[in-house]
């Protein structure tokens, strides 16, 4: 046989109201209607304790009076006719009539209650008792002499009469006991009652806490995911259709951010490859210009030629980043590793920046022991190069820039520091995002495409490592290219 919390509870999960409002007040009124029906249960066991409480503390009460009555009324009659026999007055019997008049009422009002079985047994015999004695005393009404026996017959009636009376104390007693009784087994049924409601009310509140907060967390995670441009996981929310249809509407803008970036990557790629061909062509021509094969030049006409041959250059720096980018987007970042001199590579990476460096008077300090690096020479080298490249550009003239390799816990560490403006607390967490511009970036400074920290890192995650922007107290921004020691080898040449 399944238990009958478990099958309610799949079948509230099956359950798939139209909207995530009534789902919270279905799940409000569930959880309260338990403890609402306690309440209701707890007023109605008080209230029903007190009722029989006061018709039993009002009837007992009753009992008691009425027995008090009957005994002084016993006492009157007998006192009555005592009189009437010692005086020989016939007159004195009058109080005795009054007395036998009350002491039917009394009778009268005590067998209009609700008595129990032995209770109205013993008025009926004390009814019947005092009857006899009645008629005896009425035969001899005009003769008080013969009065003698009814005296006698009153001891009994005293004795039937404190009997009544003591089974009236009895009574007493017996509610007041039964009264505890009760108000203990209803204290009993109430306790249990809220002890076995709780924890069920705990557990449909968990439930509908489930409910509730599984499609917010869904939509939640589905926002987190397309911010941070996860895009191929589907966005499927269960729950209330209100809700669902919201999960249907963000997997509709995944598609179009899918469709989005898929016409910019085409758009990168077409643009940058249609402009790589003219452009060689308008960089040859600047270089043979700036040499003097087509002739000689004027000074000022060879500083115009420079200048456009380095323009060229720069430009072709841009583009191919971008096919870079595009490439990595693509996914087309696989590897083609090899044994790399670390040292002469960071020195043709150093030797390609070398007239920025002396044009900004910047000093390049270097510690690289003898290693050689597992790992794609080519793509290592933009690495180091998007590195250093960001460290001149935000160097300021005179400046220092820092170059350190070590191997740390079976990890190559490089870290390049400079001693700039370093990277402002709000770019910290975009610093690595493609297209973004830092606020630091000097005025100065031919604008970049903020794309070479992005392609930087991505290739580096590509060797199963990663490059991260350490904390500092320094001035200037410290950067940290990290590679796993599978794809490193100290040499010991």
């Amino acid at each position: 046989m399944s238990d009958p919390i478990k099958e309610a509870g799949r079948g509230l999960l099956r359950y798939r109201p139209k909207s995530f409002l009534k789902l919270i007040l279905l799940g409000f009124t569930l959880v309260a209607l338990p403890l609402i029906g306690a309440l209701i249960y707890a007023a109605v066991s008080i209230d029903r304790l007190a009722v029989q409480s006061r018709q039993a503390v009002y009837q007992s009460v009753q009992i008691a009076h009425g027995s008090r009555v009957l005994l002084d009324e016993i006492t009157t009659m007998e006192r009555g006719v005592r009189q009437a026999l010692i005086l020989g007055d016939a007159t004195l019997l009058e109080g005795f009539f009054q007395a036998h008049a009350r002491f039917v009422s009394q009778l009268n009002k005590l067998a209009a209650l609700s008595l129990r079985r032995d209770q109205a047994t013993a008025l009926a015999q004390l009814r019947t008792a005092e009857t006899p004695i009645y008629q005896q005393v009425l035969s001899a009404r005009d003769s008080p002499d013969s009065l003698q026996p009814v005296v006698n017959n009153f001891v009994p009636l005293l004795v039937q009469a404190r009997g009544f009376a003591q089974g009236g104390y009895a009574l007493i007693e017996q509610e007041v006991s039964a009264m505890q009784d009760r108000a203990s087994r209803t204290r009993s049924i109430v306790l249990w009652l809220v002890l076995a409601l709780v924890p069920f009310t705990l557990l449909l509140a968990l439930l509908f806490s489930v409910l509730i907060s599984r499609p917010i967390r869904l939509i939640d995670e589905a926002i987190r995911r397309m911010g941070q441009g996860e895009l191929d996981r589907p966005v499927s929310v269960t729950g209330p259709q209100d809700l669902r249809y919201l999960g249907e509407r963000l997997d509709w803008m995944r598609q179009r951010l899918l469709e989005v970036e898929a016409q910019k990557e085409r758009f990168l790629q077409h643009v940058s490859h249609e402009l790589k061909t003219p452009l060689t062509a308008m960089r040859e021509g600047a270089d043979l210009l700036a040499s003097g094969v087509v002739g000689e030049l004027s000074d000022k006409q060879k500083s115009v030629a420079n200048i456009l041959y380095g323009n060229s250059l720069q430009l072709q720096k841009r583009i191919e980043d971008l096919l870079n980018y595009s490439a990595i987007q693509a996914q087309s970042t696989a590897l083609n590793p090899h044994q790399v001199a670390l040292q002469p590579l960071l020195d043709l990476v150093l030797q390609s920046h070398q007239l920025a460096v002396l044009n900004q008077r910047l000093q390049v300090i270097q510690h690289c022991p003898e290693m050689h690096v597992y790992a794609d020479e080519q793509k290592l080298c933009i690495i180091l190069d998007n590195l250093l490249s960001n460290a001149v550009k935000f160097s300021p003239p005179g400046g220092v820039i820092r170059i350190d390799a070590r191997v740390q816990d079976k990890t190559l560490v490089l870290d390049v520091r400079d001693a700039g403006a370093g990277v402002d607390t709000a770019d910290r967490d975009k610093v690595f995002e493609p297209f973004y511009q830092g606020r630091q970036a000097p005025q100065s400074h031919v604008k970049g495409t903020g794309l070479g920290l992005s392609i930087a890192r991505e290739y580096a995650r590509a060797h199963g490592g990663d490059i991260i922007l350490v904390e500092t107290d320094r001035a200037g921004a410290h950067f940290r290219l990290l590679l796993p020691l599978q794809l490193i080898q100290q040499s010991h040449a």
